[in-house]
Order: C-alpha cells, then sequence, then structure tokens
C-alpha cells in the first residue's frame, strides 16, 4: 500500500463569500494534493465551511434568513470558486451536516466518561468576529477591541463547561519542543510556546443554546447548551474520516487517513490549532496532526485590503484575472510571489511582470522554441540524442537538482523554492539554445546530428518541466506534454518519468500555441 497523504484546509466561515484569503490557502493544499498524488502517495484534500457560531446567527438574521438558509446560500459561493480555481478537493464536509455533528455529540460523551469537561461559570471578554474568548490582559491590551477587526469585544457573563486546557498544556509544552516540524513556520512555533509558557486557563468549551437560536451541536448530557463554535469546527478533520464511530454508513471510511499530515491555516488561527486542537485530541487518545503550517497575509497595492479603498481581491476580482490571465497563471503568481509563511503584497504590476518575465518569456517562450524547431528541422518527429557534452550539462544538472529535492522541498512547504528550482531548469534550458544556436546549425548539412541533439536535448528538459510544473498548473502542464506527444503526465511515479531521457526519440512533436500570449 503506497504512503498516505492527508491535507486539509481550515473550514471557512459563511458569514461572508470568499476572497483571496480562502483562495490562497486552498490553491496551496490543492498543489500539495496534486503533487503527492502524482509521486504515488494515497491522498485526501478536505475542505469545507464552518456554519456554526454567534457571526453566522447575526449575519442570517440581518438577511432575514434562518441560519441554515444562510449557510445553504453561501456554501455554493465557495464550491464555485473551487471550481474557477481548479481544485481537486476529495471531499466538502460542511458542519450542520448529519455526519459531523453527529459524531461531535459522541466526542463530547467521550470527554464527559473521562472527565475532561465540567461545568462552571464563564465571565468575560468575547470577540464575536473571531468567535474567540479574550484574557482580560489581551482585551486590556487592544483597548477591549479586536486584535482582527478592530471592533469592540463583548462582555459575557453564563454558565459554561470548560474543558481541562490547563491540565494539558504542559504535556503539548514537551511536545511541541520534541517535534520542531510541529508548528510551522519556526517564527509562528516559538509564538506558541512563548504563549504556553505563560500559562493558559481551562477553555470555555459550551454556550447557552437560547442565545443562538438552538443552532449549533448540543451537548448530549445538557441540550441547553451548544458546543462551543471553535471545538465542534477543529474536529471536522477528524469527523470527516468517519471517526469516531457511531453506527452510520461514514463509520471509519477514511480513518486510515489520520492523523492529518498537514493543516493548512492563516496565522490568525494558529492558536486554536496548535493548542486547543492538539490537547483535545490528547485527551481522546487520538494521534496528532503532523504539521500545523500558519502562513502570513496579503495586502493589497501596498496597503491592507478594503472595500472601500477599492483593493480587495474578492471572489470577482479573482475570476476576472482568471479570465484575463488563466487560472494556473493565478495559482502560479500566488506560490511563487513570496514564501510560503510570510506576509505578501498582491500587486498588479508585479503580477503583469512575473507572467511575462517567468512564464510569457521563460516557460512558454521554451516550449514554442523548442517544438517549433522540431517540427521546421525534423517535420516533427524528435531527433535522436548523442552522448551529452559539456553544454549539456547545466541542462542536465538543473533538471536532476528538481528532480533530487522536489519531494522535501514540497514537504516543507517550499512552495517558491520549488518554483525556482523549475525556472533555473528553464532559464538554463534557454540559455543553452542561445550558447549553442541550433538556428545557425541548421544552415549547415553537416552539423546535422548535433542539431538534432541539441534539440533532443531542450524537449527532454521542456517535458520535465512541465512535468514538475504540473501540480501547480496543471491545465498549461497538460497543454505543454500534449505538444510534446503526451497526452498529459504519464502512468508511474513523477519521480521516475523525469528521469533524463525518458522522450524517446521518433516521437511526434506538434508545434505548440503561446501557452502565455503577451499581455500589452
Amino acid at each position: 500500500m503506497s504512503e498516505k497523504f492527508y491535507i486539509t484546509t481550515p473550514i471557512y466561515y459563511v458569514n461572508d463569500a470568499p476572497h483571496i484569503g480562502h483562495a490562497y490557502t486552498t490553491i496551496a493544499a490543492d498543489v500539495l494534493a496534486r503533487f503527492f498524488r502524482v509521486v504515488g502517495r494515497d491522498v485526501r484534500f478536505l475542505t469545507g465551511t464552518d456554519e456554526h457560531g454567534v457571526k453566522i446567527v447575526k449575519a442570517a438574521q440581518e438577511n432575514n434568513l434562518s441560519p441554515q438558509e444562510m449557510a445553504d446560500s453561501v456554501v455554493v459561493h465557495f464550491k464555485e470558486m473551487w471550481k474557477t480555481l481548479n481544485i481537486s478537493n476529495d471531499d466538502f464536509i460542511r458542519t450542520s451536516q448529519d455526519r459531523h455533528k453527529n459524531r461531535v455529540g459522541r466526542i463530547v460523551e467521550l470527554l464527559l466518561e473521562r472527565d475532561e469537561i465540567y461545568l462552571g461559570s464563564y465571565e468575560g471578554w468575547y470577540d464575536e468576529g473571531q468567535e474567540e474568548f479574550v484574557t482580560d490582559s489581551v482585551a486590556r491590551a487592544n483597548d477591549f477591541k479586536s486584535a482582527i477587526n478592530e471592533q469592540p469585544l463583548v462582555r459575557y457573563s453564563e454558565p459554561s463547561y470548560f474543558f481541562r486546557l490547563s491540565k494539558w498544556a504542559p504535556k503539548l509544552i514537551e511536545y511541541i519542543e520534541a517535534n520542531p516540524g510541529f508548528v510551522m513556520p519556526e517564527l509562528r512555533r516559538n509564538e506558541v510556546l512563548s504563549r504556553l509558557r505563560g500559562g493558559v486557563d481551562d477553555l470555555s468549551f459550551s454556550r447557552l443554546a437560547e442565545k443562538l437560536g438552538g443552532w449549533g451541536v448540543r451537548l448530549p448530557n445538557d441540550p441547553e447548551h451548544t458546543v462551543y463554535v471553535w471545538i465542534d469546527a477543529l474536529f471536522n478533520y477528524l469527523t470527516a474520516t468517519g471517526l469516531p464511530e457511531i453506527g452510520d454508513e461514514h463509520d471509519n471510511r477514511f480513518g486510515r487517513y489520520w492523523p492529518a499530515d498537514v493543516h493548512l491555516i492563516g496565522k490568525d488561527i494558529l492558536w486554536f490549532h496548535a493548542v486547543y486542537w492538539p490537547c483535545l485530541l490528547m485527551a481522546l487518545d487520538f494521534p496528532l496532526p503532523k504539521r500545523v503550517f500558519a502562513h502570513g497575509w496579503w495586502t493589497s497595492e501596498g496597503r491592507k485590503m478594503s472595500k472601500s479603498l477599492g483593493n480587495f481581491i474578492s471572489a470577482e476580482t479573482i475570476t476576472e484575472l482568471c479570465k484575463e490571465y488563466s487560472r494556473d497563471v493565478l495559482r502560479y503568481f500566488l506560490l511563487r510571489e513570496i514564501a510560503f509563511g510570510s506576509d505578501g503584497d498582491f500587486s498588479r504590476n508585479s503580477f503583469r511582470e512575473r507572467y511575462h518575465a517567468e512564464l510569457a518569456n521563460g516557460v512558454g517562450n521554451l516550449l514554442s522554441r523548442t517544438t517549433n524547431m522540431i517540427n521546421r528541422y525534423f517535420n516533427g518527429e524528435l531527433p535522436a540524442a548523442e552522448k551529452p557534452g559539456p553544454e549539456e550539462q547545466p541542462v542536465i544538472e538543473a533538471a536532476a537538482n528538481l528532480s533530487k529535492n522536489a519531494v522535501s522541498i514540497m514537504e516543507r512547504l517550499a512552495f517558491q523554492e520549488y518554483l525556482e528550482a523549475v525556472q533555473q531548469l528553464v532559464n538554463a534550458t534557454n540559455k543553452y539554445i542561445e550558447v549553442t544556436e541550433p538556428f545557425k546549425l541548421a544552415r549547415d548539412d553537416s552539423q546535422r546530428a548535433r542539431l538534432g541533439a541539441i534539440l533532443n536535448t531542450c524537449a527532454q528538459a521542456t517535458r520535465i518541466t512541465f512535468e514538475w510544473l504540473y501540480p501547480y498548473m496543471p491545465e498549461s502542464a497538460v497543454l505543454g506534454l500534449a505538444a510534446l506527444g503526451l497526452g498529459g503526465p504519464g502512468p508511474g511515479s513523477l519521480l521516475e518519468r523525469t528521469a533524463w531521457g525518458k522522450l524517446p526519440a521518433g516521437t511526434a512533436i506538434k508545434k505548440a500555441s503561446p501557452l502565455y500570449p503577451r499581455k500589452e
């Protein structure tokens, strides 16, 4: 059985439409899923929507809808956006689904049986935008406003069930210290450890059901309470696998994928995923996810995104960019522009410049030059190779470097580094064409064998380029490989297919249309 790989995005709130932040996380997850599929792993890719909590109830009231109607109307937009961006998720979970709610109910029972939750009273500050309880010190430091959206915090005083978070915090500190790859990047890991070492209180586990109109997952032992939305939401990663078993048709259906290999999240929800989530799993004796990776935020044109400023990258803007350039180009830019984990700025000028420099003049130009010359000089039939000489070495070494390091780079989620290695192969091959000047050799019949060997080298490098680009730019890659006589990524592991010389002499090569036309 092949090695498994389980990748998740956060489940997205349905109180608003999707935007660039949602797209960024989901594209990154999709690239990981596609990559590990083509290198031969058994992949499961989960995304979905978080539909409970105060925010949803209030948004529904403002729109004169029930919470379920509100959720149903917004979920459609997320699913449409994932189609627009060519997202290959295997599952889409909604927290309003019975398969999730019923398992959360069972989880509550298990925690009660283990004496991990107890009834108490909560009084303090609550960030409704984040659905997060805030300590007095944090509330005071932020002038009693949300650190995320600057909206006023709300004072709550009500009975609540609590999870014994403080009991598990020391064990979690030990775990994070012993497993440096559990929380990434390192800066975020250090932030979590610093805050944990300052001490944590037990976690409010429930809200009064009457305050949410009954919307949410009721506690099976006390129906006057619903499960706190963040605890409800976090368990989606487990319930989507059919765990814990409750006697329905979903039982353990995908249990072989647990634990998750990577939870991809934005840095604003790191504490929930790096602290609440592993402590809850420890209390239930479930294995912890292997990695929680918190990426950064995007600004737009050098400023914080705002609808009033006109620089907000909405679903509509994303769709427009996909139509003007292609969805592959958007996917490429988002993962190429900044190191994953850092904050970045979305600039249309940068978008256009990278498009022309690396795609139109780089990848696309290489494909056009190679296929055009093979058609012009060899009637569209790939000529034979020769024993590589010094001029071929930089191209072959760039291809070997990519094949050697690609898996380890992707396991580190270093998307930018991966695409840089692809560009090094493209640049080396384009430079090789300039140095060897095949268009001049074509004038001399005595140089025909050498001309054929040069174009064979170019075709081999171009094929390898598109094989490795496939997870990022699947449609472009299929078109590029088709021009090289292939119907898309071939059978077997990508590592086997990208060995040098796998494209046989005599292969029919088509004259490629421009993959990335220049934009005036």
